[in-house]
This record gives structure tokens, sequence and C-alpha cells, in this order.
């Protein structure tokens, strides 16, 4: 039975405010708190609570067939939970309802996956841990900033204990294979891979509203038709993109609710139904590895990392910022960890991009990529003051060394502990004999002694009465 998985990301970044040169040093506080209170409540009115209610709706007159995912990373809750707590409460309200699932990601929303693999699994942990907080889920599925996707971040979202993940079902990947099959990583076969339909969801997320697109109006019917004339081996339809898609990128004006809202019945009249990414999973087989060595991305036509690492003034940010990643792994400073979070955001290097692709970026408050690198750069620079401040230059000797001790401690702690856990168990299992071999003592006392006391008693009455028989036969013998 064919199936539509639909999953939503949410995010916010932290915005960053003019730094200047003369900043450095003086002032460590780096964000512009109007401009995050202004962007997210705008964000919540216009996308997020109409687009929730609606999906909330969708679930409920469809008696649980509509199913959804979501991804929020821990930067966009901090910001929800500061400035629009009424999207959590939505969010819990769909949750409730037992059709949704929402999926895991790293904290900060940024590329520590092409830099550090600590940085990246400690993120991603983090994060899996506030959302069985906030949630009471576990997520299972692993979504990466981007839908970055690599053999290599495959393996390590295994090793976390993931059992599936979600990239994008680029071209130059899959060549003549279709996206509408589940496919495992080629580093580690129990993890399955879901891939993003591109025209799908980009026929949803980018053209919907557009007059000059040659489907333009798009009807919910028409766009379950098209799911419906795919080959019937073809079985798994997903559909991914931001939620911001639905009220800022396609206005409310364009009727994209009413859209979303006929996709239900349009769809059951066709015999489709919705799943869950975990639900996908678990339901269909993998039809095989798929081999990625290089990362992948839902971004731009390349559908690459070059969106954030495209050009030397992303590269240099890059490595400028993770070249302390292992220092911040060391430190309690919690500010500190907090300002990584933030800075490590990947529309943070998106504004430094210099590709012309005809698609308009964004850039808040700059006015140009040079711009954005030369305030991130200001900013970064008085962050590395006060890291360096903290934990001083090393060669690559002395914090290899440091680093293979703390390793060292941390491995001898698990030993330790796994050796406790052994003695407890060995104590147990001695309070457990000690606690038999009382109740065998005790037995025989109360139930043996009588038992004895009466066979002798027996045995004295059979003696007594066999005495005056024996007496009579000498008596018969003599006469």
């Amino acid at each position: 039975m064919r199936t539509i998985c639909f999953y939503f990301e949410l995010h916010q970044i932290r915005q960053l405010k003019r730094y200047r040169f003369f900043d450095i040093g003086t002032d460590h506080y780096y964000y512009d708190d109007y401009a995050n209170e202004s962007m997210t409540f705008e964000l919540a009115e216009k996308s997020y609570v109409p687009a929730l209610q609606a999906l909330l709706e969708m679930i409920r007159e469809s008696n649980g067939a509509f199913k959804v995912a979501f991804s929020v990373s821990g930067v966009g809750l901090e910001m929800l939970e500061l400035y629009a707590p009424q999207v959590i409460e939505l969010l819990h309200e769909i949750n409730k309802t037992g059709c949704c699932e929402f999926l895991c990601e790293p904290y900060s929303h940024g590329l520590s996956s092409l830099a550090s693999k600590e940085v990246f699994m400690e993120e991603v942990m983090r994060q899996n841990r506030k959302i069985k907080e906030l949630f009471g889920k576990k997520p299972k599925v692993l979504r990466n900033s981007g839908l970055i996707y690599s053999d290599e971040i495959g393996e390590m979202a295994s090793q976390m204990g993931f059992k599936g993940m979600l990239s994008e079902g680029a071209k130059h990947i899959l060549a003549w294979k279709s996206p509408h099959f589940v496919y495992n990583c080629a580093l580690a076969s129990n993890l399955k891979l879901l891939l993003r339909d591109y025209k799908l969801s980009d026929d949803i997320s980018l053209r919907f509203s557009n007059p000059e697109w040659s489907e333009y109006p798009l009807f919910a019917e028409k766009y379950i038709d098209w799911i419906s004339q795919f080959p019937e081996d073809e079985q798994v339809f997903n559909i991914f993109m931001n939620l911001s898609a639905i009220g800022m990128a396609q206005p409310l004006s364009s009727n994209i609710l009413d859209f979303m809202k006929a996709l239900p019945a349009c769809a059951a009249a066709k015999g489709i139904s919705f799943s869950t990414p975990s639900e996908v999973i678990d339901n269909h087989k993998s039809v095989g590895p798929l081999e990625v060595p290089y990362p992948l991305s839902w971004m731009d036509e390349e559908r690459d990392a070059s969106s954030w690492l495209g050009n030397a003034l992303q590269r240099e940010a890059f490595d400028k910022l993770y070249s302390v990643a292992e220092r911040i792994m060391l430190t309690d400073d919690k500010k500190l960890k907090q300002d990584f979070d933030y800075l490590q955001a990947a529309e943070n290097l998106r504004f430094m991009t210099t590709k012309q692709n005809g698609i308009i970026t964004e850039r808040c408050i700059y006015e140009s990529p040079y711009d954005a690198f030369t305030n991130y750069m200001n900013i970064l620079g008085d962050f590395l003051a006060r890291v360096r401040a903290q934990y001083p230059e090393m060669d690559n000797e002395e914090l290899g060394s440091l680093q293979q001790m703390i390793d060292n401690q941390e491995v001898e702690i698990i030993q330790l502990e796994a050796e406790v856990e052994q003695l407890k168990a060995k104590l147990s299992a001695k309070a457990k004999k000690a606690a038999k071999k009382e109740e065998v003592a005790e037995k025989p006392v109360v139930e043996e002694k009588p038992k004895k006391a009466v066979k002798k008693v027996a045995k004295k009455e059979v003696i007594a009465e066999e005495k005056p028989k024996k007496v009579a036969k000498k008596a018969a013998k003599k006469a």
C-alpha cells in the first residue's frame, strides 16, 4: 500500500547583532534580542500557529489516519519557549493524538557532523534527552541540519542507536534509482534511509503560489493523482520541508491551508495512507545500500554542502570556530557552551554565500556576504579570546596527550562502574543463598521433630504389644 510520509522542520536561529572590531574584548554579548523576539513572534503568528492548528485538525477529522513528523532544533526550542510558548503547547496537543513522531537533530542546527565526530554526537544525544523530557518520547530517527548525510555520518547515527535517518533524494546519488524506496547506510546496514522527493516537496514549499508555474493552481486531487500514477512497486513518498513554508514562503492568502486540509480525504479515496518515519522503517524492507561518499543536503541545485562551505570566507569562519571544539568539550563554562551552540548555527555561514543561482538569500542585517563575514569574525575573535583565556594555546601533542588522559579516565570509570555492578550482583546472590539456608534450617525444627516423636511412640506401642505374644509362645513350647 502506498504511503505518504510528511516531515516538517521547526528552527529559528539566535540572530547576531552588529558587532564592531572595537567591541572585541569589551562586549561578550553577541545577540540582537529585539530582532530575535520580533522574528520569532512573526514566524509563530504567520506560520507555525496556523500551520500546526491545521495539522491538528487534519489528524482529528481523519480519525487519526493523517500522521506527521517534526524536528525542532534545540536552539529553536529555546527561542519558542522564550518568545512563542503557544507553539510548544500546540506541539503537545498534536503529540497527545499519538499520530506524530519527533525526530532528533544536532542541538545547534550546525555543521558539526562535517567537523567533529565528538561534538556532533554530543549535540545529538543532548537534543535526544531534551525531546524525551519535553514530549515523553525518545527519538529513534535522526535528521541532520539541512538533511546533510554521508556514509560516515550514517555510521555515527547507527553507533548512537538510531534505526533510521532522513536525507535528500539527490539525482547525482540515486542516478536511475527512485527515492520512493527505503535504502540502508553503506557502512551500517541496520540504519535505514528515507529519501526526500524534492519535486513533490518543492511543489508545495516553493511553487504552490507561483502563478507562472505550469501547474498553477495546485489542488489536492491533482497532487494525490500524481502520486497514484507512479509504478505500483514505488510505495513510499517522503515529503520533507520547513514548516515555515506554510504561511511564510507560501502565504496563507494562497489557500495553502485549504490545500493541506484536503489531502487526507483525497488520499483515502485513492487508497493511500500516511505514515511516520518510524512506521515506514518498521513496515518496509531496505532494497539495498546507498553509497554516499561525500556529503549531500537538500540545499540549492547542487544538493551538497556548498551553500555553507562553498567559498574561502565560509571555510575560514568554519575552521576557526571548530578549532576550539575540543576545548569547548572540556569546559564547564555554561556561557561559553551556549555561545558555541548559537555560533554554530548553519545560517551564519549561509549568510556568507557568494553563489549566484537565482535563489534569493535572506541575509538579515547584512548587506553582502563580506559584511556577514566581517561581523561574524569580529564576534568569533572575542569568543576565541575567551576560550583561550580558560585554555591557553597548546601544541597538538600536548592537547592530544591531555585528551588521551581524559579518555583513559572515562574508560577507567566505565570499567569501575562495571565492577561495582558485578560485586552488587555477587552480594545479591550470596544474600539469596543465605536466605535459602535459613529457610532450610528452620523447616526441620518446625515440621520434622513431631514426626520423629510420633514414630518413636508408635515403635514403643508395637514393642509393648509384641512382648505378651512372645511370652505366650515360650509358655506354649514348654508345655
